[in-house]
């Protein structure tokens, strides 16, 4: 097998590998997919200073989000389905995440339950968080959480209707898969992804089956997500779930300089500066061009991420240049899941911090925290600040 030395060689192995219903899933965007484009191909617009003769020995990527120490600032970004793109891919990608000293995020919608990935890992990870129409559901799945110890909340805000996601209408996704004669054709290609599904239990959504009155099969499931999500979430409500909670709280979803000034007066411990992986509000700003408006607004005020199309360690580096203090991938690490399980996960990672560590050397930085624009050439239109009308 060639060399793994990029994303792109992950991600080409996961497309080969993984049902592609589930890949399409992973690697799609809302409607024309516009943003979902745009979050990669805007990093691309920001130049890096070259510096010379600078001592480079010494170097760390170490730091830390949210007070807590990292190896480097990149957390794993909460991922619906994750255990579909491998099984039990939330506990293998929680382990990986745990040895390599960087955070994992827990989706809602995740097939691995709170207590499974609890029960597999030694420290606190983190939990995401969907507004629920159901009230007690969300109080309940909160208490769980603080049960297995998680460190941190991750509200999402920017997913209370679901965005069109043509891909995944086209393929009929569903969890588990259905066996239409496509799929069956599909999967007769994907021999190791069918091997590790045929060993393992978890092939549904661990958090509400059998957390919610009258959810037992994925057709009641299917039903009740439908309905799920609650319109009606507001910034009250969100005060209401900081108390619930009670713990560090990271709000995500975060892209207008207006909603991130409500965040830092409501009490947020970290804002995340994203757009849904593009998979929400197609047009909208890429991440990395709503983030320094946003950064100017608040950035003492609150710790500000940033989450959406990073897929190596340079752009870990342009975004945390810019002035963010943490970033997530989404993405980059579910294609290395998806191409060779735990072990994939591990090679994202390690690929993302050797291009950070070595871009770092040759922008002439020994330090994360000396960051900053001074190592950015940055073209004049690129920030995110047009005139409303």
């Amino acid at each position: 097998m060639p060399a793994v030395t990029t994303i792109q060689d992950l991600k080409e192995m996961h497309r080969r590998r993984v049902p592609r219903m589930f890949y399409d899933y992973a690697e799609s965007g809302s409607w024309t997919e516009q943003t979902f484009r745009e979050n990669t191909t805007d990093f691309e617009q920001i130049r890096l200073r070259q510096r010379v003769a600078v001592d480079m020995t010494g170097r760390s990527t170490a730091s830390q989000m949210i007070g807590q120490d990292v190896a480097m600032p990149v957390a794993l970004a909460p991922v619906g389905s994750t255990g579909m793109q491998h099984a039990d891919g939330e506990i293998l990608a929680a382990k990986a995440a745990e040895k390599f000293g960087v955070p994992f995020t827990l989706s809602t919608m995740s097939i691995c339950s709170i207590e499974d990935v609890a029960a597999h890992t030694t420290k606190p990870f983190w939990f995401q968080l969907y507004a629920m129409r159901d009230k007690t559901f969300v109080k309940n799945i909160i208490e769980r959480a603080k049960a297995a110890k998680c460190s941190a909340l991750v509200l999402t805000l920017d997913l209370q209707i679901l965005g069109q996601r043509h891909k995944d209408i086209k393929n009929g996704l569903t969890v588990p898969i259905k066996p239409t004669l496509p799929n069956l054709i599909d999967l007769a290609t994907k021999w190791r992804w069918i091997s590790g599904m045929a060993q393992t239990k978890r092939r549904q959504f661990g958090n509400i089956v059998g957390h919610i009155d009258g959810i037992s099969d994925m057709s009641s499931l299917s039903v009740w997500a439908s309905e799920s999500f609650d319109p009606q979430l507001n910034w009250d409500e969100v005060k209401t779930i900081k108390k619930m909670w009670g713990g560090p709280l990271i709000l995500k979803g975060v892209l207008d300089v207006e909603d991130a000034r409500m965040a830092a007066r409501m009490g947020a411990d970290a804002i995340v500066v994203s757009n849904h992986g593009g998979r929400q509000l197609d047009g909208a700003l890429s991440s990395i061009r709503a983030l320094p408006a946003i950064l100017d607004a608040i950035g003492d005020k609150v710790e500000v991420h940033m989450d959406g199309g990073i897929r190596s360690g340079q752009d870990v580096l342009k975004a945390l240049a810019l002035g963010a203090k943490g970033t997530y991938i989404g993405r980059a690490f579910i294609h290395g899941l998806g191409a060779m399980g735990q072990p994939g996960v591990t090679k994202a990672l390690e690929i993302i911090h050797k291009e950070l560590d070595t871009t770092m050397a040759l922008c002439g930085e020994t330090k994360v925290a000396d960051l900053g624009r001074h190592n950015l050439l940055i073209p004049e239109d690129f920030e995110g600040r047009w005139q409303k009308t």
